[in-house]
């Protein structure tokens, strides 16, 4: 028979002993990390491939290359972010085509309408030549995870978004308003949908999640009175546009006017 007893006087004195050494180990005498040392090394072409990891890694570079080089669509011109003063051909069809694939699901979800898109110059990282088109168009023209969020604004953020935009003096796409510089360089005839400008009413902005907190210093998307993430990514929506479509549909209509 087993003595109960003696076997959990002995479990005690076992877990007294390892908590005697926890104590100690813990104490004033424990060793530290003084230094820690380090050097960089380069991964480039002269580090030698492993031929078991180029195996395995092939058939999915392969599936993937094969997809991103589908031909989706033909853009019947050269679209540039470099080639306009206040807007470019490349600017029009982005904010176009942005605006023209988040409406429905807005409308669909929220049963409201968007008014305008903005986008900045800077986030556009790549042209479209003419010819044929890929999603890999899509992946270089817009290569980060920026989603589209619309943000509700009081018409008097649509006026500080046209002052923006003289201010910087950058050619960002701008999709359903229209305005004027006028000669002190203050904007004026400010259309949206080509109405006036109210600036007591309330306006839907579809933007991209980086411009909606702020950045490029569009501080006048904080001023929102709601947002509404769409959960889209700006670079899907080019490439479910490339799909629908057989020819890039570029305007040139003129938005911003120079009095």
């Amino acid at each position: 028979m087993v003595n109960l007893k003696n076997n959990n006087v002995a479990v005690k004195h076992f877990v007294l002993f390892l908590t005697f050494l926890f104590f100690f180990s813990c104490g004033p005498h424990r060793n530290y990390v003084t230094r820690i040392e380090g050097k960089q090394i380069g991964i480039n072409n002269s580090q030698p491939e492993t031929a078991a990891i180029d195996a395995f890694v092939k058939p999915y570079r392969e599936h993937i290359d094969e997809d991103l080089s589908a031909i989706l669509a033909y853009a019947p011109e050269t679209l540039e972010k470099f080639t306009g003063e206040w807007q470019t051909n490349i600017g029009n069809f982005m904010s176009d085509v942005t605006m023209q694939r988040c409406t429905p699901i807005f409308k669909t979800r929220e049963n409201l309408q968007i008014d305008i898109c903005l986008l900045n110059h800077g986030g556009i990282r790549a042209g479209i030549a003419k010819g044929n088109v890929t999603a890999r168009t899509a992946y270089e023209v817009m290569p980060f995870e920026n989603s589209a969020i619309v943000v509700a604004l009081k018409g008097e953020q649509l006026k500080e978004i046209a002052t923006y935009i003289i201010k910087e003096h950058k050619p960002h796409p701008l999709s359903g308003m229209t305005f004027t510089i006028s000669k002190d360089k203050t904007p004026k005839d400010i259309l949206v949908g080509g109405n006036p400008l109210n600036t007591e009413k309330t306006y839907y902005v579809v933007t991209s999640d980086y411009l909606a907190n702020g950045g490029d210093n569009m501080v006048f998307f904080k001023k929102f009175v709601a947002k509404y993430d769409l959960d889209y990514k700006l670079r899907n929506i080019l490439i479910d546009y490339f799909k629908d479509v057989d020819t890039l549909e570029v305007r040139h209509d003129q938005r911003i006017s120079v009095e």
